[in-house]
């Protein structure tokens, strides 16, 4: 373990991810979700953010695969936090998002907050991306439907017959919001949840990296838990 802030909190999750695991396994965390496909279809007239990814795309639409989940797994319908794990099939090598319900103000932007429905979650990366520019912090919203249920299955079906619209945006950590794409989502039959593992310290937006700070809190949990559930 690292001897910084840094490293000691992420020492300090990956323990509390293993006994966790202990006693929940596989997944420590998002224990039960709803595994989507989907496509991303860019806004024209978006603002820049710095990332070729986002302001010189190469295709005007892009397939993608998602994975929406309750985080601590608290039986519906209490309010849990909500986790959008997006998976952007681009040139090379796939790029992940993972995005969680918090608030969309400043600071509120900083902290989780719980939901009943995904409909009604702001999501956001809580922790920036490092890019050319400085940091940059990716958001979703839901355009429609207005009330997806809060139970996992219950949701997996009302997605069979529906889709989650949703508008992604981009802003710098203290900065307004930038509308730049609109996300589809919806669940092909099957089964509902996916054994795939998001990681966006190891697949990255292009043109995007980590910093080494979120590395140290990051990287000890998700080298814990994919041990264990490879």
């Amino acid at each position: 373990m690292t001897l910084t802030p840094s490293g000691i909190a992420g020492g300090t999750l990956a323990g509390v991810f293993g006994l966790l695991r202990a006693l929940r396994p596989p997944r420590p965390i998002h224990p039960h979700g709803v595994a989507l496909t989907g496509s991303l279809r860019w806004l024209t007239g978006r603002g820049a953010s710095g990332i070729d990814f986002i302001d010189h795309p190469h295709t005007s639409e892009l397939p993608l695969t998602a994975r929406v989940s309750r985080s601590i797994g608290v039986p519906a319908p209490l309010p849990d936090v909500i986790g959008l794990a997006l998976r952007f099939e681009t040139t090379g090598a796939p790029a992940d998002l993972l995005l969680a319900s918090t608030g969309f103000g400043v600071p509120s932007r900083f902290w989780l907050a719980a939901h009943r429905s995904p409909s009604r979650a702001r999501l956001t990366t809580l922790m920036p991306l490092r890019t050319p520019n400085g940091p940059l912090l990716i958001a979703a919203r839901t355009l429609e439907p207005a009330d997806l249920p809060t139970d996992v299955g219950q949701l997996a079906t009302r997605l069979e017959s529906t889709s989650w619209r949703l508008k992604l945006y981009h802003a710098t950590p203290l900065g307004h919001w930038h509308p730049f794409a609109i996300v589809e989502l919806w669940r092909e039959p099957g089964a509902i949840d996916t054994i795939d593992r998001y990681d966006p310290v190891r697949h990255p937006l292009p043109g995007t990296t980590t910093y080494r700070w979120e590395r140290r809190l990051r990287e000890p949990s998700y080298l814990s838990v994919q041990r264990h559930t490879q």
